[in-house]
């Protein structure tokens, strides 16, 4: 927001606008900031969860989720994958405290790779937002 002020006193500056129109400006910049803030951007909603799986012995999954049902999904998924004796090797590594860094990289907005887990058998865990 601080580049999209400066532009504005920049026109002021050039004699593009006046004082009261960039006045206009600067609040209405303002009040997308604070209205930005209360609300997740609808593009970073629109992201996707992707978490990959591989094991050395050629198990494969991958998973894609979207960002707007992580914060339900997650902590439920794991959970129930617990229970789940196939899944069990693939989540024995993923821990509660795994989930809330997710759940914090959602919260601010993080993209790129959050979670990184390779296990001594070779097994490879990554989180990423995309």
């Amino acid at each position: 927001m601080k580049e999209e002020i400066l532009k504005v006193i920049t026109m002021v500056q050039e004699g593009k606008i006046d004082s009261e129109k960039a006045s206009e400006l600067i609040a209405v910049l303002n009040e997308k900031e604070t209205t930005a803030s209360h609300n997740p951007s609808s593009d970073y909603l629109d992201k996707t969860l992707k978490i990959r799986v591989s094991s050395e012995e050629g198990d494969n999954v991958k998973v894609n989720l979207p960002v707007r049902l992580i914060k339900v999904g997650l902590r439920t998924g794991l959970s129930i994958a617990e229970k789940i004796p196939e899944s069990a090797k693939y989540i024995k590594d993923i821990n509660s405290q795994d989930i809330e860094l997710i759940l914090e990289a959602i919260e601010n907005e993080m993209t790129g790779q959050i979670v990184e887990v390779t296990s001594p058998n070779g097994e490879n865990v990554s989180v990423i937002i995309e």
